[in-house]
């Protein structure tokens, strides 16, 4: 039983593997590719260590640093989803339901079970630390956008509100990020990396 427990596991490790060739939209600071889902996974979760302190509320930091690991796993089969793509998110949910099916039940049960539910945390945002997770998700490619002057933005045309509207969910569990975060679309804006659509003096959630 033990030689097919740890053979799943390395079945599951090996699998993952894969997110490493999952290309995200985001370039890396210095622009000169882009990340892939796996370096985000790892940059998000460093975060936590170090903007933890920024919360409105306390956090058990080990969970919120598990949410964000497994959180794009999925991502191995389901691929990477745009955010601002309402052709490529509308069946998003499904895709990566089948891929979370698939990817965790490589794990034996106890494992795949436990991975799971954090998955499905971290989608639901109805946790402190789920909501926090989520914020940093947000976060990190803003601040890519933001040093690269824009490229991913321009790339696609993405203007001031739609960022508006994807980041606001940091304001849900940290006022002093959201501040950052707007404060930066501000700056974007002035600098000619970010389209303005419409007003920015629209207040924090």
């Amino acid at each position: 039983m033990e030689d097919n427990r740890l053979r799943n596991q390395v079945q599951f490790i090996l699998e993952v593997d894969n997110l490493k060739n999952v290309i995200r939209r985001s370039y890396l600071i210095d622009a000169h590719r882009k990340e892939n889902s796996a370096e985000h996974s790892w940059h998000v979760a460093l975060m936590v260590l170090v903007f933890a302190e920024y919360a409105d509320q306390p956090l058990n930091s080990a969970r919120v640093i598990k949410l964000l690991l497994v959180h794009d796993i999925v991502e191995t089969d389901a691929g990477d989803t745009y955010c601002y793509d309402s052709n490529a998110t509308h069946n998003k949910s499904e895709r990566e339901q089948k891929a979370a099916q698939r990817l965790f039940g490589l794990l034996p049960p106890d494992q795949a079970s436990r991975l799971q539910e954090l998955w499905i945390e971290f989608e639901a945002r109805i946790t402190p630390e789920s909501k926090f997770a989520r914020a940093l998700d947000c976060l990190m490619p803003l601040l890519h956008n933001y040093y690269t002057k824009g490229k991913s933005w321009k790339e696609h045309g993405i203007t001031a509100d739609q960022v508006i509207d994807h980041t606001k969910v940091i304001g849900d569990i940290s006022r002093p990020l959201w501040d950052f975060a707007r404060s930066t679309i501000d700056d974007a804006v002035a600098k000619g990396y970010l389209g303005k659509h419409r007003a920015l003096s629209n207040p924090a959630p």
